[in-house]
Order: C-alpha cells, then structure tokens, then sequence
C-alpha cells in the first residue's frame, strides 16, 4: 500500500526523522493561509501516488503571496502524467505546503527488502534528488549499499561505512547515524516495504533533512496495522482495483482488451503469456484465489464486464482445490444479472470440470465453452480483434 509524502512526514516525526514544518491543504484559500503562516519562501508540492511530480510542474517555490496563490491555482486540479501514471495521469486533491530551507549538499538515502539475499539493505548515495535509476545506470559508483541481517539488525558500523562513502564531516556523521537507525526502526516495525528520502538535504546549518519522503508497506501485513490501513487514498487508486479489494481479489488493471479471470497466480501468468504469444493484450491480471466462493467469481465477473475496454472476456479455471462447477454458477448467476454483450470464452478443467460445463451449456447463455488452452486462448484474441484469421496471430 502507497501513502502520500505528508503522511510519510507525519510518520517520519513520530520516529524523530527531521522534515520541514508544512501541512497539507486542499484548496487555494488553505494553502495560502498555511504559506502565510510558515512564511517565505514556501514549497507548494502536489501530493498524488507518483515521482516525477517537479518535471510535470507539480512542485513550486513561492516566494510571496501572489506566487502562493497563483501556484496553488495551477497545481490543485491539475493531472499529472508519466510513465508510473499511466496515459490517464493522476489528479491532484490536496498539495503539501512546507516551509523552504537553505541547502548545501543533497543525499539518497533508503531501505528495502532485497529478496534474492532475504534481508533489508540500506542504499545511500552522494547523487540525491536524482532519479535513483538513472544515477545506477550512469554512476553505480555513487551507489552503496549495506545489508542488515535481519537477527542481529543495525549497527552503528552500517552507517559509519556509509557515512565515510557519502563524506560527510563527523557532525553530519552523528546526524546521519541517528537518522538511519531511526529510519530502519519505521521500516520494520511498521512493516515497510520500502521507504526512501530523496533528498535527504543537508542544510547551511549542518542539519539533515527528509525533503521527501516516500513509504509503501507490505499489504500482506497491513492486518496487524489499524493505523496505517487509515492512510488509504482510494481516490488514487484504479477504481476496480478498490472494488476487487473489497472481495479479496488479486486484480491489477492493464491496457489491453482481453479480460481474464484465472485461479492461481502462476495459471494467471502463463494465461497471459499466452494471450501476447498470439498477439492478444489482456485488460486485466485477476487471480480470484485457489479456494474461491461462488460469491468472488460472481464480483470478479461484474468487474470485468464493467471495464468499458474489455472486448472479450476469457476465464480459465483448473480445478485444484475450487470445483469448477462453483465457479460455473458464479458466473452463469453473475451473467443473468447484468446485460452482457461481449463474448465470454470459458475454460474449465479439474474438479467437478463435466458438472461445470454442463451448467454453462444449460445456462441458455451465449458463451463459449473450450476444452483446449491454446484454442480457448486463440478464440480470445480472435474476438477481441474482431477478425477470423486467428493463424495471423502467431
């Protein structure tokens, strides 16, 4: 789950990680009077789920109230759009307001869970407010890393390597030390995937500062966190992703016009593997889950109808632990509800598989039912083309 960079801050101050004063505002009577109130020059910062906000004019300094105002005007409302957004952008709702400082030198500094060496790794590098990527692509040089073992944990050696490798003064070694530890405390008791400061300033005082922040947890654990489950902004997340969460359904929404619906991760996969092999482009990634009720299929079906790019929809179910005739009546109950004028090609195998293609034949529903991958597969993308010449797709 992706929070917003204010309320990363308000997390950053619970765990005495330094980040300028500023408070978030949703409209331009707020954020001038917040600007007013922590004086100029103020950093006006639209706040969406994205990076890339300062080049797309989402990020502006304001050095009066006039600029304030203006600024406000132009970023709240605004849509910003790059390749993390998608074609359809982010709209901005509310921008951070924050108080503007001196700096001197701009550092990266983050941790993740590096899962190939199963444990966390502190990066830091002297390139800060710099597109991590392209600074490991141009200076892996500038780039270090230290990794954490997840019994034994921090130490102080990890960032006084780090501290050397960045050349910080022992001053700003100290303030570094203390922010990194504090850092990695967030981190793991709040079951972070990853959380980052880019930059971490260091200002004309000799003071260390998150100038950003950004903190994504881990969803498997958001059980246990009451409190950060209250920061979801659903208003920044695909509109059927949040319907299929509400049922448990691992759905990622896609661009293409093929709708799946598949049980397994690694069945969802190669399904859509498949569908690109013959040149289809499926709309959706949708695992309903090994052991699914007639209930998900029925809601899982609804939101791949609803997606207006959908020009076909594809389910294909194996008969693991789910019995494919429960899945049958999910979507035969589904599809007698709604008004369905799109081609529904249906694979079912496994469990009760002769029962659940017998409800679909006697369902007096027009669907299509296959007994073979690779044809259930190939009528998909001929349909969603709207063309015969399926061998043209290989």
């Amino acid at each position: 789950m992706k929070i917003h960079e204010y309320q990363a801050k308000e997390l950053f101050k619970d765990f005495a990680i330094p980040v300028p004063e500023g408070m978030v505002a949703y409209t331009k009577e707020d954020t001038v009077e917040i600007a007013e109130k922590i004086g100029y020059p103020c950093v006006i910062k639209a706040q969406v789920h994205a990076g890339g906000r300062g080049k797309a004019g989402g990020v502006k300094l304001a050095r009066n109230r006039d600029e304030a105002l203006g600024f406000a005007e132009e970023i709240i409302g605004m849509h910003i759009k790059n390749l993390q957004t998608g074609a359809q952008g982010k709209k901005v709702r509310k921008v951070l307001v924050e108080k503007g400082v001196n700096i001197v030198n701009e550092l990266y500094l983050a941790i993740i869970m590096d899962r190939e060496k199963a444990m966390p790794v502190v990066i830091a590098s002297s390139e800060g407010g710099m597109e991590i990527e392209k600074v490991a692509e141009e200076h892996p040089d500038h780039i270090f890393k230290e990794y954490i073992h997840p019994i034994t944990g921090l130490s102080n050696f990890h960032s006084i390597i780090l501290s050397f490798k960045l050349g910080l003064n022992k001053t700003e070694q100290r303030l570094f030390s203390e922010l990194v530890s504090n850092l990695y405390k967030l981190f793991m008791e709040k079951d972070a995937s990853i959380v980052e400061i880019n930059p971490l300033v260091i200002t004309d005082t000799e003071e260390l500062i998150a100038l950003d922040a950004k903190v994504n947890f881990d969803d498997n654990a958001l059980v246990k966190h009451s409190d950060i489950m209250e920061l979801r902004d659903t208003d920044e997340e695909d509109p059927f992703e949040v319907e299929a969460s509400k049922y448990k359904l691992n759905y990622i929404k896609l661009d293409g016009n093929i709708g799946c619906m598949v049980n397994g991760a690694g069945l969802a996969m190669a399904t859509m593997d498949i569908l690109k092999y013959y040149k289809g482009d499926p709309a959706n990634f949708l695992d309903v889950g090994g052991g699914t009720s007639e209930e998900r299929i029925k809601e899982a079906f609804k939101i791949l109808i609803a997606d207006k790019n959908v020009k076909v929809v594809f389910i294909n179910i194996f008969g693991g632990i789910v019995r494919t005739d429960i899945v049958a009546i999910g979507v035969v109950n589904a599809a007698k509800s709604m008004n369905i004028n799109i081609p529904v090609v249906i694979l079912l195998r496994g469990t009760n598989e002769k029962q659940g293609r017998k409800i679909i034949e006697e369902s007096g529903l027009n669907f299509i039912a296959e007994t073979d991958f690779k044809k259930a597969a190939l009528k998909s993308v001929e349909l969603s083309r709207g063309d015969k010449d399926v061998n043209s797709c290989k």
